[in-house]
């Protein structure tokens, strides 16, 4: 396993350090081709489906920290707990993950997630579920500053932290189910392609996985899916969306023509006119959210 994570590491720092740096919204350098792949039916989000609406009961948002034993540290995370949340009562657990130049409150600050969650609730459409938003930079200076590109190798190594010490954590302070088909992995950007390493490369640990404009940071097929048998049997959920516009399509098309070629169940939107931006991501969260845990 740690060589397997310093080889991911050392192959991240080479992609993004070749690439040009850029702030949030922008791409990953010189976009690849896109694989052609037959892209699952857009269907428009509601209006106002990311705008608070008076009169509905809304959830809560609180900041946990956690001795991160992998880091040698303590770290935050940002956790929704959906409306009337009762402590007495089980629930599933939704890991959401930010992108490269973002931390524990980029979700919170640009995808409105308790806003989305606290509507869909109201509008009875989407199982109860706590949202954890982790910052998935793992090292002992966890801040979104500097040169961002070069800290890849930190988000690599989240798996560890992500395995070994938060999802512990919050299995110990929250009433929560602590069983695969209760836990699901997504996030946006450098959090998609986490989204997929991870989630795909734990099965035994997360049955839904989600990955948002997935960054050049995931996986060859290949190495996500080396068994497609084993995936067909225990993914419960493969989601993506990536904008018509971003040049990071080919990470997400490249995933989807494999899973068409092998028979896996697999769903990938193209979100028309847009870029790498929160309209996709936000998008992405309302859809997702509607899928798992039921």
């Amino acid at each position: 396993m740690k060589k397997t994570l310093l080889t991911l590491a050392v192959l991240a720092l080479a992609v993004f350090t070749a690439q040009a740096q850029m702030g949030m919204g922008g791409g990953f350098g010189q976009p690849r081709p896109q694989i052609n792949v037959t892209f699952d039916p857009y269907v428009a989000a509601p209006a106002g489906f990311d705008a608070e609406r008076p009169g509905i009961d809304r959830g809560t948002i609180e900041t946990v920290e956690y001795k991160s034993e992998f880091v040698g540290t303590v770290r935050k995370a940002t956790v929704y707990l959906p409306p009337k949340f009762d402590p007495a009562k089980k629930y599933p657990v939704l890991y959401l993950l930010h992108g490269i130049g973002g931390d524990e409150l980029e979700w919170l600050k640009g995808g409105v997630p308790n806003v989305i969650m606290d509507n869909l609730y109201a509008d009875g459409k989407a199982a109860e579920m706590i949202i954890v938003m982790p910052n998935g930079r793992a090292q002992v200076n966890d801040r979104a500053e500097g040169n961002v590109y070069a800290t890849a190798p930190a988000f690599a190594a989240f798996e560890n932290d992500l395995l070994g010490d938060l999802i512990p954590f919050i299995e110990g302070k929250y009433n929560v189910y602590t069983d695969k088909m209760h836990r699901a992995i997504a996030g946006l950007s450098m959090g998609g392609g986490q989204s997929l390493n991870f989630g795909l490369g734990h099965m035994d640990v997360f049955a839904f996985v989600g990955g948002f404009s997935s960054a050049p940071n995931t996986n060859t097929p290949e190495v996500l899916i080396p068994d497609v048998a084993k995936t067909k049997a225990e993914n419960k959920l493969l989601w993506m969306v990536c904008g018509s516009e971003d040049g990071l399509m080919y990470n997400s098309s490249r995933l989807k023509a494999f899973c068409d070629e092998n028979g896996i169940p697999c769903t990938l939107i193209e979100y028309p006119g847009e870029g790498h931006n929160f309209v996709v991501w936000k998008y992405g969260l309302f859809n997702f959210s509607q899928l798992i845990f039921k």
